[in-house]
C-alpha cells in the first residue's frame, strides 16, 4: 500500500533515514540520565546573575520534547514546564551544529548535555554542549500559534492536546490531586481502600443499563458493573466497617455534556452511620478537597459557588410545593398522583404511573436547576429507591438524599436498608417495573440477600462521581474533557 505523505511528513523520515545511516538510529535509546528537569533547573539558577554564570562550568543533563526553534534558540518541553536552550555555533561540535540546525526538528524529543547561563534578558538557559536526539517526530504538531483547539480533535488525539496545551495537563494534574485527596481524608478517618469485581452476573446497586459480555471458560453472560454498591456492602457484613472504592463503572446509556459510557465514582461505607452521618461525611471531604485545591470560592457556568458555607439541607417534597404549590405529602393515591402529572403535562412511562416516581419527576422537572449552591436533597420515595431504608416517620419515603450543584447529581447516598425481608420485596418489586419496561430495574440478587441475612449492622453509604467534581473544579462543561481517553462517535 502507498504510503500518501504530507512534505513535511516524508522531510522528516528522511532526516530519519539519514541519522540511522549516520549511526545515530534516535530509537536505539534505552534511557537518558537527568540531573535536572525545567522546573528544578530554573529553581537552581534563578538568583545567579548573567556575569556569575558565565563562570559556571555545572554539568546541566535534561531531556524533553522540542517545541520551538529559531536560530540558535529552541525551547524544550518536560512535565513540569519548558526551558530555553541555547547553541554557539562558533564553539560547539560542528556535527552537534549539523544536528541542531539541518537534523531537529519541532516535535523530537531529545537529551541535551550543557551549562547554564542567562540571556541579556535574564532568562535561564541551558548552552548546549551535547545533543542527541532520542525519539523523531515523524509528525508535525499543530502549529503554534493556534494550536489544538477542536475539542473533539482534543478528545480523540489526548495526547497531541496533552503537547500542545498546558491548560489540558493541568487539568488531569489536578484530577490526580483531587483523587489523592479524598483518599487522604478517608484514610485519615481510618477506611481500607478495596477492589471489588467488574464482571457481576446480577445487575444491581443502581438505576441503569448495563455492558453485557461473554466469559467463554464459564458459557455464561456477565455484566459489566454499574456501582461497587452490593459488594461493598457485603464486606460491611463482613466486618469492614469503613471500607470505600475508588473504580470505574459502565453505563450503556447515551453520551453528552455529563455522561461517559465509564466513569470513576467513590462508594464510602460506615457501620453504625446514619444518613446524617453521610451529609457531614460527603461536606468534609470536598470541603477538604477545594480547600486544598484553593478552590474554596469561585465562580463555573457564571455562578459564584461558596464552598466555606454550610451545604442546604431541603426535603424533597418540600422542594417541590416551594417550585410548584404542590404538596405530595397530602396526596396519597396514584391515581391523583396520575392526574396532577397529566395537568403538568409530564410524561410517564409505564412503570412511572405511581406516586413515587411522579414525586421524582417533579423534582428533575421542577426543582433540580434551582440547586445551585450545594444542596443535599433528601426523602426520596421508597419507589425510586430499592436499597435505602424506610423513613420509620414516614415509610412512604427512605433516608436517602442527593447533593446538587449547579443543577446536576454529583453524590447519591443512604441510610442502608439491612433487612434482608423488606430488601427481597424491594427486589421484587423491581422485578415488576422491569416487565412495565424498566431496563434499568435492579434483578433480584439472592446472594445479597443471604448476606443481609447474616446481619448488616446500621450502615450509612454515598456515591460520588468523581468525573463531575473534577469537571466542577477545573472549570470544565463537558466530561470529555476530564477524562483522558472519553468515548467518542466514529468520525464521519
Amino acid at each position: 500500500m502507498e504510503n500518501n505523505f504530507t512534505d513535511q511528513e516524508q522531510s522528516r523520515r528522511n532526516k530519519l533515514t539519514q541519522l540511522v545511516n549516520e549511526g545515530n538510529d534516535p530509537f536505539k535509546y534505552e534511557r537518558f540520565e537527568r540531573n535536572f528537569t525545567s522546573s528544578s533547573f530554573k529553581e537552581k539558577y534563578k538568583n545567579n546573575s548573567k556575569e556569575e554564570l558565565h563562570e559556571c562550568t555545572d554539568e546541566i543533563k535534561i531531556a524533553g520534547r522540542i517545541m520551538a526553534i529559531r536560530q540558535t534558540f529552541a525551547v524544550l518541553k518536560d512535565f513540569d514546564g519548558t526551558v530555553q536552550l541555547y547553541i554557539n555555533k562558533k564553539t560547539c561540535d560542528p556535527k552537534i551544529w549539523h544536528l541542531f540546525s539541518k537534523v531537529l526538528d519541532i516535535g523530537d524529543i531529545v537529551g541535551v548535555q550543557g551549562t547554564p547561563m542567562k540571556t541579556n534578558t535574564g532568562e535561564c538557559t541551558v548552552k548546549i554542549n551535547n545533543l542527541v536526539i532520542l525519539s523523531k517526530s515523524l509528525r508535525p504538531l499543530p502549529e503554534k500559534f493556534h494550536g489544538l483547539q477542536d475539542e473533539e480533535v482534543r478528545a480523540r488525539k489526548r495526547y497531541v492536546d496533552l503537547i500542545m496545551n498546558s491548560e489540558s495537563m493541568n487539568t488531569f494534574v489536578l484530577r490526580s490531586k483531587i483523587v489523592s485527596l479524598i483518599r487522604e481524608y478517608l484514610n485519615s478517618l481510618g477506611y481500607i481502600e478495596v477492589e471489588t469485581p467488574i464482571l457481576q452476573s446480577i445487575l444491581g446497586g443502581a438505576a441503569a443499563r448495563p455492558f453485557v459480555t461473554h466469559h467463554n471458560a464459564l458459557d455464561r453472560e456477565y455484566y459489566l458493573r454499574i456501582a461497587t454498591e452490593l459488594a461493598l456492602k457485603k464486606l460491611v457484613v463482613g466486618g469492614f466497617e469503613k471500607v470505600y472504592e475508588i473504580g470505574r463503572n459502565f453505563r450503556n446509556e447515551g453520551m453528552d455534556a455529563t455522561h461517559n459510557p465509564e466513569f470513576t465514582s467513590i462508594e464510602a461505607y460506615t457501620a453504625y452511620s446514619s444518613m446524617e452521618d453521610q451529609m457531614d461525611l460527603l461536606e468534609e471531604i470536598i470541603k477538604y478537597v477545594t480547600k486544598n485545591i484553593g478552590k474554596q470560592n469561585f465562580e463555573y457556568k457564571g455562578v459564584n459557588l461558596d464552598f466555606n458555607q454550610k451545604f442546604k439541607r431541603i426535603n424533597m417534597v418540600d422542594a417541590i410545593k416551594e417550585a410548584t404549590n404542590i404538596d405530595f405529602n397530602q396526596i396519597d393515591s396514584d391515581p391523583k398522583a396520575i392526574e396532577i402529572a397529566n395537568e403538568k403535562h409530564i410524561e410517564l412511562l409505564p412503570h412511572e404511573k405511581n406516586r413515587g416516581h411522579i414525586i421524582n419527576k417533579f423534582f428533575e422537572t421542577y426543582c433540580e436547576e434551582r440547586c445551585v449552591q450545594p444542596t443535599f436533597v433528601y426523602g426520596h420515595p421508597i419507589e425510586v429507591s430499592p436499597l435505602a431504608k424506610k423513613d420509620s416517620k414516614d415509610p412512604r419515603y427512605t433516608k436517602r438524599f442527593e447533593l446538587f450543584i449547579c443543577g446536576k447529581e454529583y453524590a447519591n447516598a443512604f441510610s442502608e436498608l439491612n433487612d434482608p425481608i423488606d430488601q427481597k420485596q424491594r427486589f421484587e418489586n423491581q422485578l415488576k417495573e422491569k416487565d412495565l419496561g424498566n431496563d434499568e430495574a435492579n434483578e433480584m440478587d439472592n446472594d445479597f440477600i443471604e448476606a443481609l441475612e447474616y446481619g448488616l449492622p446500621p450502615t450509612g453509604g454515598f456515591g460520588l462521581g468523581i468525573d463531575r467534581l473534577v469537571m466542577l473544579l477545573t472549570n470544565n462543561t463537558t466530561i470529555r474533557n476530564v477524562l483522558l481517553f472519553p468515548h467518542m462517535r466514529d468520525e464521519k
